[in-house]
């Protein structure tokens, strides 16, 4: 099992990003997905975790201005995030709770991380 993410990148203040990620490989079922970030000096938080039902949760500080979604036929979770702070400059990485073929139990999958620069 795999988590491929992408879409980071360069943006001002204000601006817009929409971050994807696909799980892929040999998955019976995905459970919550949900995205992360890290900011230099500071611990991994979570930003947004959306539920296989459909149920969402967010961290405060992007309340209102992010917004996760899935798509459970392409196993893939998207944040959209506006009116983009220099304070969301950070390493994004998504996260699913998934049920291979072949395991017992959910387990946690990360992917990669993308980078957001959030600056003028």
């Amino acid at each position: 099992v795999q988590l491929q993410a992408s879409g980071g990148g360069l943006v001002q203040p204000g601006g817009s990003l929409r971050l994807s990620c696909a799980a892929s490989g040999s998955i019976f079922s995905i459970n919550a997905m949900g995205w992360y970030r890290q900011a230099p000096g500071k611990q991994r938080e979570l930003v947004a975790r959306i539920t296989s039902g459909g149920s969402t949760n967010y961290a405060d500080s992007v309340k209102g201005r992010f917004t996760i979604s899935r798509d459970n036929a392409k196993n893939t979770v998207y944040l959209q995030m506006n009116s983009l702070r220099p304070e969301d400059t950070a390493v994004y990485y998504c996260n699913a709770n998934i049920f291979s073929y072949g395991g017992n139990s959910y387990r946690d999958y990360w992917g990669q991380g993308t980078l957001v620069t959030v600056s003028s």
